[in-house]
């Protein structure tokens, strides 16, 4: 089921999330639900409060995503009750944009490289460490889980020149091929 997506300036937005166990109700459904809003908005992620559940799951697929002139190897994979163990490599600017703050695309620096520990769809326990693309885009799926969204990374003066736009999208006044709430 495609499911609207939640706009910057929602309070859903703002939240941090409360990690699940084995019995949340219909997790399959909701993950497939995940899949299927992410896909339809052309996204590469979506976490749960995106579409207005407070809970520590998001899922990415990283196939439509490049990295330098080669393609990343892509990941598909559902994170669960997701935690940041170290942050490592060098910083990397890449332009990211967001599901949730539709229009807006702007260079956002982030350590290249990430272990993560997770539970996957089953709840089996991993660790593991992610570089380039896949460590990125968990990464700003990993700050929605936090109530953040990528803008405020932005210098206050980026946040300035973007202020009209973002007041439009957080009242409704953007054009998106995808159900915006």
């Amino acid at each position: 089921m495609i499911l609207p997506i939640y706009a910057y300036g929602s309070p859903m937005l703002r939240k941090e999330t409360d990690p699940i166990d084995e019995n949340y109700p219909d997790l399959s459904a909701l993950i497939d639900n995940l899949y299927e809003t992410m896909y339809k908005a052309k996204g590469v992620g979506l976490a749960a409060p995106q579409i207005g559940l407070p809970i520590s799951v998001f899922v990415i697929d990283s196939e439509k995503m490049e990295e330098g002139n080669s393609p990343a190897i892509p990941i598909k994979q559902v994170f669960i009750n997701p935690e940041i163990v170290e942050f490592f490599g060098e910083n990397a600017t890449y332009s990211e944009g967001c599901l949730s703050v539709p229009g807006i695309h702007e260079d956002v620096v982030r350590k290249e490289s990430i272990r993560l520990w997770y539970l996957d769809e089953n709840f089996v326990e991993h660790e593991e460490d992610f570089t380039g693309v896949p460590a990125r885009i968990i990464q700003h799926e990993y700050d929605h889980l936090q109530g953040k969204v990528f803008v405020d990374k932005l210098s206050s003066l980026r946040k300035t020149i973007l202020k009209r736009k973002l007041r439009d999208i957080s009242t409704g006044k953007v054009d998106v091929e995808y159900k915006i709430k």
